[in-house]
């Protein structure tokens, strides 16, 4: 007899945003139109995921109010488990606005997150009967959700040790936000979850930042990064280039990122971590080479989709991932 599939491929963990972008793509302090989308980084690899045909649940804590339960609806509607979400009539959901720039002018980002709904959660309101072998294959966060608040922190640890101890992969994106916390404290932050991992996701800048590999190569970024978490395997976005991986095993692979016509930048780290897992998870027989490729595939394709959400399908990044080419040919 096979053995029974889990409930879930991925179970994810952080907190959901909602993105205010000004219409026309003017400026914020001289817009009256807004945009409203749905955004955050565990939200939107769990959305890519779910879109790429796997099982995902997704924990968070909501404020029960329209807001709430738009974001829930949302997520319902492209296939996320909304089943363990923690429901409260207090405190308020997280908002952020999003200025896109033109060089020379900086795409800017203003957070408006203090005291929200997800900042408050405490390890109590993990659900007590999820975190069991065979439940799920793996725990994804990222570096938001420790830094945003203590209580936070402590409940995404608490989830990750809990996903360990029941024989869960652990995938950890590093994410770094220099507007939520410094260098230093990232570094002292992300280490008990780096230590946890089995897949390491960051952009090579942030490696470079964080450990201080003046003038590195990324080949000797990812050796030592190797050397520090042998047991991960550890990936690192290098933008137009693509992405790089050294395995278990210490071995180097690397992919070319896919041509692409960027409309919105926003969210494609998500969108590779979801192509990664998702060839991780569905392509065990194929190696790091091929699951690279999956991974830049969906950040191609998300990085021509306004808004944070990777609204592909599978056979898009299929495609992709398997022709090497965009197709130009007008669909009809």
């Amino acid at each position: 007899m096979s053995p029974a599939l889990p409930e879930f491929h991925v179970v994810t963990l952080g907190e959901p945003l909602l993105r205010f972008t000004p219409a026309s793509r003017q400026r914020i302090e001289g817009s009256t139109l807004w945009d409203m989308q749905v955004g955050g980084s565990e939200l939107n690899t769990a959305v890519g995921l779910a879109r790429l045909g796997l099982r995902v649940n997704y924990l968070t804590r909501l404020t029960e109010n329209a807001l709430g339960r738009h974001i829930r609806t949302t997520l319902a509607a492209h296939g996320v488990g909304m089943d363990n979400i923690v429901w409260t009539s207090a405190d308020r959901v997280g908002v952020y606005y999003l200025e896109h720039g033109a060089a020379p002018r900086q795409t800017q980002v203003i957070y408006d997150r203090a005291r929200s709904a997800v900042s408050n959660m405490r390890p109590h309101d993990l659900p007590d009967n999820l975190f069991e072998p065979n439940r799920a294959c793996v725990f994804h966060t990222t570096g938001i959700s420790l830094a945003v608040s203590p209580s936070l922190y402590e409940t995404t640890l608490t989830a990750a040790r809990r996903a360990k101890h029941a024989g869960w992969r652990i995938s950890f994106d590093v994410n770094y936000r220099s507007k939520l916390w410094s260098y230093a404290d990232a570094i002292v932050g992300c280490q008990p979850l780096l230590e946890l991992a089995d897949i390491i996701f960051m952009p090579q800048r942030d490696a470079l930042r964080l450990w201080s590999f003046d003038n590195a190569t990324t080949e000797q970024v990812l050796e030592a990064l190797h050397m520090r978490y042998p047991r991960a395997a550890c990936l690192l976005t290098v933008g137009a280039e693509g992405a790089r991986a050294v395995d278990q095993n210490g071995e180097m692979w690397r992919q070319s990122a896919f041509e692409t016509q960027i409309v919105d930048r926003i969210g494609g780290g998500d969108a590779f971590s979801a192509g990664f897992l998702y060839a991780l998870l569905t392509h065990s027989d194929s190696d790091a080479g091929e699951w690279l490729r999956w991974g830049c595939a969906a950040a191609a394709l998300k990085y021509t989709i306004p808004g944070d959400l990777p609204l592909f399908t599978h056979n898009e990044v299929a495609a992709l991932a398997g022709n090497g080419q965009p197709n130009r040919d007008i669909l009809r």
